[in-house]
């Protein structure tokens, strides 16, 4: 099977969409050739698309209410917005609107539309451009959140996202752009919900999302020249959550580790928790463990942003540390 990167996964996912559905169009901040977007995902599709690829003023508000609009009258609106951290000043559209459209209208309207965008840290983009928000995402009812770590679940729930006539809010990170890996050619699509073992193991099971996927998968090789069997559970969607397939995994596990690169204080990792506590609690022999970042803004120094990171090092303590009985 070929290789391509996670950039250009999502860019098949829109060319094929906007090719299948002429209602699909994009719009957003410098999307359109010659620049092609902040990550370069839409360079190439505005050639492509005559009057498709929707260049917009910098207000992410005014652009966002747009597409909301163009969705509830049979549209099917993608946004992008360069960084999440500017998902604050579009959140009355989406969080009050979008989110609530079908409910406020007795199910007679529909938002199908989804906002792209992406953040984490990694690249010293300091606190305005580098956090990690989805927790406030999956916190509002209406929305679907969706954070794909490889190049083929990118691909596969784009495009599933665009055909859902609920509103999705899909989160990538800027580090993954570049990493490559397998995508068939021929069509597919990756339904919402359904979580991947990425690795089985035996000895405790790791719940990840977006680039700490990656991280966790490296822990776990460090991990088996030690003889400590590692799982990786990729939940692809955090809303709706596939909470059977983690919780399968801790029954065979017994341990449980959480991470992400948000901060851990009322992020995703706890709400994992909670429910796999009332689900499985009687199968866990070690207390459930977070691995996320501290409650800090994201910082600008490289070294400090090195600091709050979590890398595969941190990840492979702390699962040390529970098969050991050391907490």
């Amino acid at each position: 099977m070929r290789e391509i990167s996670y950039r250009d996964a999502l860019k098949e996912a829109l060319r094929e969409e906007m090719e299948r559905d002429e209602r699909v169009f994009l719009l957003g901040e410098d999307i359109a050739d010659p620049f092609g977007s902040a990550y370069k995902v839409t360079l190439g599709l505005s050639p492509l698309f005559p009057g498709r690829v929707i260049q917009t003023p910098i207000s992410e508000l005014g652009f966002t209410g747009a597409a909301v609009g163009a969705a509830i009258t049979g549209m099917r609106p993608v946004v992008e917005l360069m960084y999440v951290d500017f998902s604050t000043f579009a959140m009355d559209p989406l969080a009050n609107q979008a989110a609530k459209m079908h409910y406020m209208s007795g199910g007679q309207a529909s938002v199908p539309m989804v906002l792209r965008t992406q953040g984490g840290p990694g690249r010293a983009s300091a606190a305005q451009h580098a956090q990690s928000l989805e927790a406030w995402f999956v916190h509002t009812p209406g929305l679907l959140v969706a954070m794909p770590a490889t190049p083929y679940d990118a691909k596969g729930l784009l495009k599933t996202a665009i055909r859902l006539d609920d509103p999705v809010v899909f989160v990538e990170q800027k580090l993954l752009y570049n990493t490559t890996g397998p995508v068939p050619e021929e069509e597919y699509t990756i339904p919402f919900g359904v979580a991947d073992v990425k690795r089985e193991g035996t000895d405790c099971t790791v719940v990840a999302t977006s680039m700490t996927v990656l991280k966790a998968l490296r822990a776990a090789d460090l991990l088996a020249a030690e003889g400590i069997s590692l799982e990786v559970v990729d939940p692809r969607t955090l809303f709706p959550l596939d909470i059977e397939t983690i919780v399968a995994s801790v029954k065979k596990t017994s341990r449980l580790v959480i991470t992400h690169e948000a901060p851990e204080r009322g992020g995703f990792a706890a709400e994992v928790a909670a429910q796999v506590a009332d689900r499985a609690f009687g199968y866990v022999d070690a207390p459930i463990q977070r691995v996320c970042s501290p409650s800090v803004p994201p910082p600008f120094a490289r070294n400090m942003e090195d600091y709050i990171m979590i890398d595969e090092l941190k990840i492979a303590d702390r699962v040390r540390q529970l098969v050991r009985g050391e907490i």
